[in-house]
Formats: structure tokens, C-alpha cells, sequence
């Protein structure tokens, strides 16, 4: 008898062991995205830019002294539907109990997460792609953060951009949510500061097969060209197909949610008539290194904030590293601790060395796929936007926006 229990003793024993080192390797980060919905062929080159980083956090000695993993939890937010992505906001927060969350991407999902999900649960956010001021404004308690600039300035910039066309005359249609109205009235703004005239501004609802009454009403009136602030995979494709099939205008300009490769095939004959604005980055060291990686890696550096992910996970992992613990409280702390932008420089891929910094104590710089990350006392940063066009079939960078 004795050599029996000895034996399921020392099984107990194991599988106790084997529970807990399981548990302690299981640091659960979320990506939250919308891969199904307008923006499903821009979302899943951003989620593998967030989900790498956490990757190479498990290649490169991962958390911490014992080298707790990383495991990054993807769900769905769908852009266009608030409700579910609160619905995964909660599921990341309360079920999968995750220590922050690198999303959302489309703003008015984001608004959802934070809102319903992320605040309440005092857990932070660093969104890769939410443009819209109303981010900005969120009473969020320090939580939300966003590695993309404002559509406050993207506004600014395209109408610049508009301008420098020698386009004076514009009509709008703008998707009726955070991200759409937020865009359209800070381009109106801006646009007519510079002695543009906006003919008319209108919202469209998403999802409708037939945006032909619309876009005759703005037609109608005479501009020159139609701006569109929609998604690519969304109501922008089906107004750019519909208006160019009525022949209501030949010439349009859109931001960074119309920037898909997809529009070439989605509508035919659109190559070389629409100009968008693209958050862009900064030449410098952070950047080399992350196209060098990405590229041997065998990922979609240059896609559409896919930089602005990898930059919102490696924050999100030397906060973690910093904290010390999974305690979310920490996390969220010690965001503006590890993005001061002082200290000993550390690159994309470098984790290791940026885990080095953190656990001796020291300052570390974190000079990313977009630049030096820091944020403002609202949790916003200063970006740059290329002129982009589609081109010899797919998306074609045109060199740095200039608005001086």
C-alpha cells in the first residue's frame, strides 16, 4: 500500500505544480479589432503587427524574472456594431480577465470598449487606429490611450492637402459614427479657414446597398470633387462604385479608413482618381529596424496603422514589465512611466534589452515604429500623414503632407 500512495502523492504533487506554472505563464494582453465589418481587409495585418510584439516578449525571456509568457487574446469588435464591441470589451475584461487591451480600432468601437468594458474594470487601452476627437474627450481616468493621431489634425491636413490641388469646391459624405462626424468637422473647419468652400456636408447611414440619392444631392450642387470619410470595406467602396457608375464626379479624396489595395477590384476604374490621407511616420532608426523585422518576419509592415499596433503592444509590454505584476492598476500607471521619452533608447524588436532597462531600475526610450512615443495629458501624440493614391495595382505612398 504504502508504494501506492507514495505514487499518487507525487502525482498530486505534479499536477498542483504543473497547474500553477500553467497559470503563471498566462499573462493575457487583448487585440481588438474589427475583422468582420468596413474595415475587415485593414484589421488583420494590424492584429499580427499587436499580436508580434508579444511574440517576441516570449522569444526574448518573456515577463518579469521568471519569464511569465504573454498570451494575446483576439476578438472582434466589428467596427460598425457598438453593442458588440462592448460585448467584447467584456468578454476581455471580465472573462478572458485580460491586464489591458491594444484596441479598439474603429473609434466609436473603442468608445464602446472604454466605456462599458475597460474604465469600469480599470483597465487600459492603447488603440492603434482610432482617429476621432471624441477619443480625446473620453472621462477615461487615465486608461485610453491611441498610438494615431486625431482626425482634429487629420482634418486639418487633408483639407491642405485638397487645396494644394487647386480644389476650392468640395462636397462631403461622411459614415454617420465618432469616426466619421468627428473627421468631417474638423475638416470643414480647416477647409474653409483656407478659403475652400464646402457645398454641402451630409451623413450617410452604413451598411445601405444604394447611396444614389445621396450622392446625386451632393452632386447636385456643383463641387468639384467629393470627399468621402467612410471605410473601404464599407459604404465608401459602394458611394465611390455608385458615383463613378453615374458619372456624379470623377475626382475624390478620402482619409485613412478609405486606404485598401481591395478598391482596385471593389471599384473598377477608381486608380488615379481618389487621394487619400495616410497617418504616416517619421524616417529614423525606430522605423528601419521595425521594416527590417517585419520584413523577415514575413509580415505587412507598411500597412495601414499596422506600425501603430506593434508601437501600442511594445508600450503596453514594458508597462507590464515595469508594473511588475499582472496588478492592472500598475499596467495602466506605468504607461506615461515607460513612455517619458527619456532615458537609454531601446528599438522595435529589442525586447530584451528594453526588459534589461526596466529591471535595473533604469529610464527607457522607446523610439518606435512611429517615433518617439509620448502622449499628451489626454492620451494623444503628434503624427504625420503621406499622400496617398492608388496605383500599378495597390497603394502607393506619394511623400509627406505638407501643411506650412
Amino acid at each position: 500500500m504504502l508504494p501506492r500512495i507514495k505514487t499518487a502523492l507525487i502525482a498530486g504533487v505534479a499536477i498542483v505544480a504543473f497547474s500553477q506554472v500553467a497559470l503563471a505563464a498566462d499573462v493575457k494582453v487583448a487585440i481588438i479589432g474589427g475583422i468582420t465589418g468596413p474595415i475587415e481587409s485593414l484589421a488583420p495585418p494590424i492584429i499580427a503587427g499587436g499580436k508580434y510584439v508579444f511574440q517576441q516578449v516570449n522569444e526574448q525571456g518573456g515577463f518579469w524574472k521568471d519569464g511569465t509568457k504573454a498570451d494575446a487574446v483576439v476578438l472582434d469588435a466589428t467596427c460598425s456594431d457598438a453593442t458588440k464591441a462592448a460585448d467584447a470589451g467584456d468578454r476581455a475584461v471580465n472573462v478572458d480577465k485580460v491586464v489591458a487591451i491594444n484596441g479598439g480600432q474603429c473609434s466609436g468601437a473603442t468608445i464602446a470598449i472604454a466605456n462599458n468594458a475597460a474604465i469600469p474594470g480599470g483597465v487600459v487601452m492603447i488603440s492603434p487606429a482610432s482617429t476621432s476627437p471624441a477619443v480625446t474627450a473620453l472621462k477615461d481616468n487615465d486608461l485610453v490611450y491611441r498610438t494615431v493621431t486625431s482626425d482634429a489634425a487629420q482634418g486639418q491636413v487633408l483639407a491642405h492637402l485638397i487645396i494644394s490641388k487647386g480644389i476650392k469646391n468640395v462636397a462631403v459624405t461622411y459614415v454617420n459614427n465618432d469616426y466619421g462626424k468627428g473627421f468631417a468637422d474638423a475638416f470643414d473647419q480647416a477647409f474653409k479657414e483656407l478659403g475652400g468652400t464646402v457645398a454641402a456636408s451630409q451623413a450617410h447611414e452604413e451598411g445601405k446597398a444604394d447611396y444614389r440619392t445621396e450622392i446625386g444631392n451632393l452632386s447636385a450642387t456643383g463641387a468639384d470633387a467629393l470627399v468621402v470619410l467612410a471605410y473601404a470595406n464599407g459604404s465608401g467602396q459602394t458611394i465611390l462604385r455608385q458615383a463613378l457608375e453615374g458619372g456624379d464626379f470623377s475626382t475624390f479624396f478620402g482619409g485613412d479608413g478609405m486606404v485598401a489595395a481591395s478598391l482596385i477590384k471593389d471599384v473598377p476604374g477608381i486608380e488615379g482618381k481618389i487621394t487619400f490621407t495616410k497617418p504616416s511616420t517619421p524616417t529614423g532608426e525606430g522605423r528601419q529596424a521595425y521594416q527590417g523585422m517585419m520584413k523577415k518576419a514575413g509580415l505587412n509592415a507598411d500597412g495601414t496603422f499596422v506600425a501603430n499596433s506593434y508601437d501600442a503592444s511594445f508600450i503596453i509590454a514594458m508597462a507590464i514589465e515595469k508594473a511588475g505584476s499582472a496588478d492592472r492598476a500598475k499596467i495602466a500607471k506605468a504607461i506615461r512611466e515607460v513612455t517619458t521619452g527619456e532615458g537609454e533608447t531601446v528599438f522595435p524588436g529589442e525586447w530584451k534589452k528594453a526588459k534589461e532597462i526596466i529591471d535595473a531600475g533604469k529610464a527607457v526610450k522607446y523610439e518606435g515604429a512611429t517615433g518617439l512615443l509620448t502622449f499628451d495629458k489626454n492620451g494623444d501624440v503628434v503624427g504625420v500623414y503621406h499622400e496617398t493614391v492608388l496605383a500599378d495595382g495597390g497603394v502607393k505612398d506619394l511623400g509627406l503632407i505638407k501643411t506650412e
